[in-house]
């Protein structure tokens, strides 16, 4: 269990309730005990008075005293095993809730490179199907284990006072249970490891299935799909049959051991019966309190098998939490950014990938200046803007922001004062109003209206049934490819930035809504660092400084003007989409 350890820090946290629940859960044991003893007892009187020894009117006030003391130790019982479900199960509730807000916030802080090791599918597999598994140990397994060793403490204690020596032949098969349930254990938990893994891949696979559906149809696969989910599920499900039959094994052992103890103790104790050893009413009470222990030693199977589980999926969710961030936040003091961005040699190699994307890249920008960054697929445009906003960290060289190493900034600083429009807009299944204000919380419907308006996609948005209040599809799908892309600006726009990253995202657009665009730019970043990564002469145009990447190298630099009148790659750039305007 030493997976489980992790969350003995929110054990602490509700020691208290969890404190109150075990005590609760104690005391509606501890009233089960009374019912047996008092059952006993009538028997014992009934056979008192066949052998004349109370009289009839006697038996009665003793029954009815019996039958008061049962149904009020039952009544008190249920109301306290209420109490028990409301205190226990409500605390693992809350560790349920804690658990998935540290997982949440372990992927928040993890880099950017971990997102592309591994699958979403999985990742949420971790912080549902897991956590719930991982719920399971800290609630209903914890209570019943309570409720297992109080029962038994309490009523073998009780059972070995009455009659010592049929309390040990009764008890007798117990010991070989719990070497079964040992055995038992180790295999499930193998085989609830290899469970989730699987459950794991499933959800992977529909995930991906779901999001690439237009994919898929336009290729006409939906059958290969089927099959191939088909494959996947009837492995999922051999797996589970294989955990299950292991399962399985604990009602029948149970069942069989609990059989034994009645017959154990209907022998043995007739024989002590017959030698007036005991009374008839104890062998009653020893028949019930062996069947009542039919449930805590089935129990015994349940929690262990709860317990390996959640021990299963505790490892799974911790191999996540166990990594550390790449990029991290260096300081607590605050930042003041006023947007002087300087690249001295940087050179930049992919850790996932091991592909080196830039070489020895060196520029500043000045606050209010504009630099355009031009270059084939693959140049590495987009890991600059990337390195810009932290998402990764330089290797080599020295990336600075108004003088500083940027890993000296405060992170959270540093990127709250960049507005980024990625190269593939991601909008999110919320209104349009809402997927604007993401840059701004507390933008007002003004602000709001005024950055659709900068952006050139107001007039789009008005024109729906619902305007700003219609709610889009997942990933910004109900809008077109360059209504998403300027919806994206939008929200870069209203957070009001001090820099301000555009990685391409004016590709989707027709030249007229670029030069609109371009011009409400040009307006309203005089006082802001902005960088625009684009493949077409006309974006980069009105850049105070325009950068040619080339295999991760500057191969050429300087302004519009100086460019289109020296040979290489920006001039033959400029000449061919000038001509394919003209025609």
């Amino acid at each position: 269990m030493k997976e489980l350890r992790f969350l003995n820090k929110f054990f602490l946290k509700y020691k208290w309730r969890l404190l109150l629940g075990l005590i609760i859960t104690a005391i509606a044991t501890i009233f089960r005990i009374v019912v047996p003893a008092k059952i006993g007892d009538s028997i014992d009187a009934v056979q008192r008075n066949f052998n004349g020894e109370i009289t009839r009117e006697v038996l009665k006030d003793v029954l009815l005293e019996n039958i008061l003391l049962i149904l009020g130790a039952a009544i008190l019982s249920g109301f306290f095993t209420f109490l028990m479900r409301q205190t226990v199960i409500v605390v693992s509730r809350y560790i349920e809730f804690d658990l998935k807000n540290v997982v949440f916030e372990q992927y928040e802080r993890l880099s950017l490179s971990f997102y592309k090791k591994n699958r979403t599918g999985d990742l949420m597999s971790r912080i549902s199907e897991d956590v719930s598994k991982v719920r399971m140990y800290a609630g209903p397994a914890l209570m019943y284990s309570t409720t297992t060793v109080t029962l038994f403490i309490v009523a073998i204690s009780y059972m070995i006072y009455t009659a010592p020596l049929l309390t040990l032949y009764a008890v007798a098969p117990l010991p070989i249970l719990s070497i079964s349930i040992y055995k038992l254990s180790i295999a499930i938990h193998k085989r609830s490891t290899i469970v989730q893994q699987y459950l794991s891949k499933l959800t992977t696979f529909t995930q991906e299935s779901f999001s690439g559906i237009s994919v898929i149809k336009a290729y006409g696969i939906e059958p290969r799909t089927n099959t191939e989910f088909e494959q996947l599920a009837e492995t999922s499900k051999e797996k589970n049959i294989d955990l299950t039959k292991v399962q399985a094994l604990f009602f029948p052992l149970m069942i069989l051991l609990i059989g034994a103890s009645n017959l154990i103790v209907i022998y043995v104790g007739g024989n002590q019966f017959i030698d007036g050893k005991i009374d008839f009413g104890t062998i009653v009470e020893f028949l019930i309190y062996v069947n009542m222990l039919t449930w805590p030693v089935a129990i015994v199977g349940w929690v262990s098998s709860m317990v390996q589980q959640a021990e299963a999926s505790q490892k799974r969710i911790n191999e996540f939490l166990k990594v550390d961030p790449e990029v991290v936040n260096t300081t607590t003091s605050r930042s003041t950014i006023e947007g002087h961005i300087e690249f001295d040699k940087v050179s930049f190699t992919y850790p996932d990938t091991g592909i080196t994307a830039l070489k020895n890249v060196s520029f500043s920008i000045e606050p209010g200046e504009t630099l355009a960054i031009i270059g084939n697929t693959g140049s590495g445009k987009s890991t600059i803007l990337e390195l810009m906003a932290r998402l990764y960290d330089v290797e080599q060289g020295n990336y600075t922001v108004d003088g500083a190493k940027a890993t000296s900034l405060n992170l959270e600083d540093l990127r709250g004062n960049i507005g980024y429009v990625p190269q593939d807009a991601f909008l999110f299944s919320d209104s349009i109003e809402n997927n604007i204000k993401f840059g701004n919380k507390n933008a007002s419907k003004e602000q709001i209206i005024e950055a659709a308006k900068n952006a050139a996609v107001h007039n789009n948005i008005v024109n729906f049934n619902k305007g700003y209040e219609t709610v889009l599809g997942e990933r910004g799908i109900t809008l077109s490819g360059g209504q998403k892309q300027r919806v994206s600006i939008a929200r870069a726009l209203i957070k009001d930035p001090k820099i301000l990253l555009l990685d391409d995202c004016l590709s989707a657009v027709d030249t007229e809504t670029e030069e609109e665009i371009l011009q409400n730019l040009e307006r309203i970043t005089q006082d802001k660092t902005t960088v625009i990564v684009s493949h077409r002469v006309s974006s980069a145009k009105n850049a105070d400084k325009i950068i040619v990447l080339e295999d991760g190298e500057i191969i050429q630099q300087g302004t519009h003007a100086h460019l289109i009148n020296s040979d290489g790659y920006y001039k033959e750039l400029y000449n061919k989409q000038l001509l394919e305007k003209e025609m």
